[in-house]
């Protein structure tokens, strides 16, 4: 028998196994790969909860978000109830401002009025005084002195009716 390159390769390769059998490398690889498929587990398992965590935080968070839309359109509706309120309060109040200024203006407009009749009446009155006090003076008869009188009363009056119209 003649012993050649592949009869030392096939027993190299006998004594290669054998001593991984030996030095027990297949248990060897096989554990650590059942511990780096035990911590990828885990890792997936901790993925999966912290996913978890998060769509529960997101579904809080958009409560939260709903919940705050619909305070904000609360308090906006009811900013502008307030806001209508307020107009309408003030509008009342300027327009009884506005009638209680017209009510004394027409007060004063009136007051004024009287005033300017009781002046011009006494401006009359003061006139036909002066006028009857100048007659006599200069006249002395008496019926002249009559007439004068009764014609300035006449007057007097006429003045009067139409300063009152």
């Amino acid at each position: 028998m003649t012993i050649d390159a592949t009869f030392w390769v096939a027993i190299s390769f006998f004594i290669f196994v054998g001593l991984i059998l030996y030095f027990k490398i297949p248990e060897k690889i096989r554990s650590t790969m059942d511990e780096s498929i035990n911590n990828i587990k885990k890792q997936v398992d901790s993925a999966e909860k912290l996913k978890e965590e998060a769509k529960l935080i997101l579904s809080e968070h958009e409560k939260k978000i709903s919940n705050s839309k619909s305070e904000i359109k609360l308090m906006i509706d009811n900013a502008n109830n307030e806001a209508e309120k307020n107009i309408l309060k003030t509008n009342k109040e300027f327009h009884a401002l506005m009638d209680s200024r017209k009510k004394n203006a027409e007060e004063r407009i009136r007051q004024m009025k009287d005033q300017a009749f009781k002046d011009i009446k006494n401006a009359s009155v003061k006139i036909a005084v002066e006028s009857v006090g100048q007659l006599l003076k200069n006249s002395l008869d008496k019926s002249k002195l009559d007439k004068l009188f009764v014609a300035s009363i006449e007057e007097t009056k006429i003045a009067l009716k139409k300063k009152s119209s």
